[in-house]
This record gives structure tokens, C-alpha cells and sequence, in this order.
């Protein structure tokens, strides 16, 4: 028997324990998660949580209401009761939902019940959306804490997830789109676009005030 006869039968045990261990490190891995939340304007809600890490997607859409597949048009013009909200796909290895939602909360300004920064009306508050108690728990701690580190009472609601519509395709990934669109400031890329609205929104200086360094 040569020396290599006499150490197949070690190889072929070590590729085989090899493999299974392989395979219970796949069956190990958590499967991706969704949270749902609404922040305002559902473009920089996805532009905010598209860029953390452990984060898979982000799609904007509408839920909360009860008109079946609505429009944007239908949604910002009121009477459908859903918000602008964005449904995040995260991985439950990397980050965790509690992160995720006190991120959300300071990305925010949970004290406003009118709505978001220069956006107002319905479509445009704020909203944690949970399925089940597990996540309905997790979702009220965090608002705690954020209330606790603020000092300021937080209107944010939680409430039971619902049927989500994601919007229009031009919507998605607006803030990095190339297309031109017409502003107040003339014609823009939907990414130059998207900043000059912002900007002038005055979401980020809102935030920076209100949160300080904590802000998401």
C-alpha cells in the first residue's frame, strides 16, 4: 500500500467533517429580518438606513391605511390613512433590531405629531410598525430610552403591521437616481434633486438640534 493509499481514508473523514460543518454553519445563519417604519419623507429614510451596515435594502412604500394599492398622489393627498413608511431588510447577525429602532428614532423628530419637518399632514408622521409582542416589547423600550434620553415626551406610535404597497419605481433609490426632474431651482438629477430638498427641509439641522450627538 502506498503512502497515499494509506491516508485516503484520513482525508476523505477530514473532507466529510469538513462539509457537515460547513452545512450547520449555513443552517446557523439567521434569516433576513424586516422593520418597518414611517419617518416623513420616505426618500431619506431609505437614503439613511441603505447606508448602515448589516442593512440588506430598503424599499419606500405606503401601509397603516386601508386603501389597497395606493398611489403617492393618492397618499399625499390625504383620506387613505396610510403613511409614507420605508420597510428595511436587515440581517439579525450583523445588527440588531433594537439598534435599528433607536437609530430610527433619532434619525427623527419623534416630538412632532403634525408630521416631518417641512412636511405636514398624516402620510408624514412618524410610526413604528410590529408584528406580534415580541417586537411590539422591543419597539417600546426603545421609545423609553429615547424619552428618557431626550426629556421630552415621544408621539411616535407603535402599531400592528399591515399590508405594505411599495411605491412607484421612481421612488426607489431616489436619492442616488440620475434621471432629471424640474425643482424650484431648476432642473436637477433626482440625486442633486433629493439633496436640495433636504437640504431645504431642514431635516438634518432639525435632527442635529434635537439630538445632538445621539442623532442616528
Amino acid at each position: 500500500m502506498t503512502a497515499l493509499n494509506r491516508f485516503k481514508p484520513i482525508l476523505l473523514a477530514i473532507l466529510i467533517a469538513a462539509a457537515f460543518w460547513i452545512k450547520g454553519q449555513g443552517a446557523n445563519a439567521a434569516e433576513p429580518q424586516t422593520l418597518t417604519v414611517a419617518g416623513g419623507c420616505f426618500w431619506c429614510v431609505e437614503a439613511d438606513f441603505e447606508k448602515v451596515n448589516g442593512v440588506l435594502g430598503a424599499v419606500s412604500g405606503f401601509t397603516g391605511g386601508t386603501t389597497a394599492n395606493p398611489t403617492y398622489k393618492q397618499v399625499t393627498r390625504g383620506g387613505t390613512g396610510h403613511y409614507e413608511a420605508v420597510q428595511i431588510s436587515f440581517d439579525p447577525d450583523v445588527i440588531s433590531r433594537k439598534t435599528l429602532l433607536a437609530m430610527f428614532l433619532r434619525s427623527v423628530d419623534p416630538t412632532d405629531a403634525g408630521g416631518q419637518f417641512c412636511d405636514r399632514g398624516d402620510s408624514y408622521r412618524t410610526a413604528i410598525f410590529v408584528s406580534g409582542q415580541a417586537e411590539k416589547a422591543l419597539a417600546k423600550a426603545a421609545i423609553d430610552d429615547a424619552e428618557a434620553e431626550l426629556g421630552q415626551p415621544i408621539v411616535t406610535p407603535v402599531l400592528s403591521a399591515g399590508p405594505f404597497y411599495p411605491a412607484e419605481a421612481y421612488h426607489q433609490d431616489y436619492y442616488k437616481g440620475n434621471s432629471l426632474v424640474l425643482t424650484r431651482a431648476g432642473p436637477k438629477t433626482q440625486a442633486k434633486a433629493y439633496k436640495f430638498y433636504r437640504d431645504s427641509c431642514g431635516r438634518d439641522a432639525r435632527v442635529k438640534a434635537l439630538w445632538g450627538k445621539a442623532m442616528g
